[in-house]
């Protein structure tokens, strides 16, 4: 199981350039902005830098919007629209009950609407601080939490997405520039059966898995994913029968690469980790709570030894620090040795100040 997920992930099988990973994988799990980066960038051939992910999204290849679970993920750009004609009403729906809290009808959500297509149209592009301000001189407030869900709202309606990098001197970039969707997004797919192409593609980056799984990643309803299944057809194979079907994609597997390290930093909120019911896979079950998903949240950066979990790391981003060496905490001696930890963090550290 844990070789063909880290093949299906693309972790011992990467792509040839940092696009062709975030397409192989669809939807990257990037609410942290540097962790998403990483993970496409481990996804890839040779050792692309923070610098090569960032011209990626200057080139309109891949952006970040919220696609599933109210969660950002990093999602190649002619991608975006088709996914949220799936999740976006759902999530619509997640955060109702937050927005009567924030006074926040349809009608504020048009005012806000109107005023964003206004500040941003013929390619203009704000910084979140700039879009607040222009709702604030329409008259929408962003007092306490409604500009964050002011945003989640324009990127959920389809209006915004976040585009090209801002530059950050002397550390990693931290922000991007938020952009009309329509305008950024200039050669959009539409699939023939949207609801089948979400479930392949999930199994083709994240096989073997099932129905369930696919329920929690995108947080649609198990009745919704047993169609999309269904409606897959021979598109996918039926490698488990107990209890519930587990698939793979049809068709040639990526190819594993003999380079391919047995040891790998990978970010947080990893979605080798993270995107299953059952995490016992990848993880022995007494060190779950030491990776998270936390009660603030927080799925820690873990360190891979040949597809298990063995450890986490810590590192900042902050100016000055982000050249500072990781630091490792392994679960138990002898998972890795330590010069397969030292060599997996050193690329990290390559990739964040290159």
């Amino acid at each position: 199981m844990r070789a063909e997920r880290l093949r299906s992930h693309r972790l011992s099988a990467p792509a040839r350039t940092i696009a062709e990973a975030a397409r192989h994988m669809l939807a990257t799990q990037a609410q942290e902005f540097w962790g998403g980066r990483w993970a496409v960038a481990q996804r890839t051939r040779g050792a692309p830098s923070l610098r090569d992910v960032d011209a990626a999204f200057d080139r309109g290849e891949i952006v970040r919007s919220w696609t599933m679970r109210g969660t950002i993920h990093l999602i190649p750009a002619e991608d975006l629209p088709w996914v949220l004609s799936i999740t976006a009403d759902r999530q619509h729906r997640q955060m109702a009950a937050v927005r009567r809290v924030e006074s926040i009808d349809d009608a504020e959500l048009d005012r806000t609407e109107t005023a964003t297509r206004a500040a941003l149209a013929g390619g203009n592009r704000l910084t979140r601080k700039e879009l607040a301000e222009v709702w604030e001189l329409a008259g929408v407030s962003t007092a306490k939490q409604r500009g964050y869900h002011l945003l989640v709202a324009m990127s959920l309606r389809g209006v915004v997405c976040q585009g090209p990098v801002v530059p950050r001197a002397e550390g990693p970039t931290r922000e991007q520039y938020l952009v009309l969707t329509e305008e950024w997004i200039r050669d959009p797919v539409t699939p023939a059966d949207p609801a089948a192409e979400l479930f392949v593609r999930y199994i083709a980056s994240h096989g073997p898995a099932g129905a369930r799984d696919f329920a929690w990643w995108t947080g649609l309803p198990l009745g919704v994913s047993r169609a999309a299944a269904e409606a897959a057809g021979d598109r996918l194979v039926v490698v488990a029968d107990e209890p519930e079907p587990m698939y793979l994609a049809a068709g040639p597997a990526p190819r594993r690469a003999a380079s391919a390290p047995d040891v790998l930093a990978l970010p947080p909120f990893e979605e080798y980790y993270l995107s299953y019911v059952d995490r016992t896979v990848p993880c022995a079950p007494e060190f779950l709570s030491a990776i998270g998903p936390s009660m603030n949240g927080i799925v820690r950066p873990i360190i891979v030894a040949r597809g298990e979990a063995v450890g986490v790391w810590t590192h900042s981003v902050a100016v000055g620090r982000h050249a500072d060496d990781p630091i490792p905490e392994l679960f138990a001696a002898g998972a890795a040795t330590d010069a397969e930890v030292a060599a997996s963090l050193d690329r990290y550290r390559a990739f964040i100040t290159g």
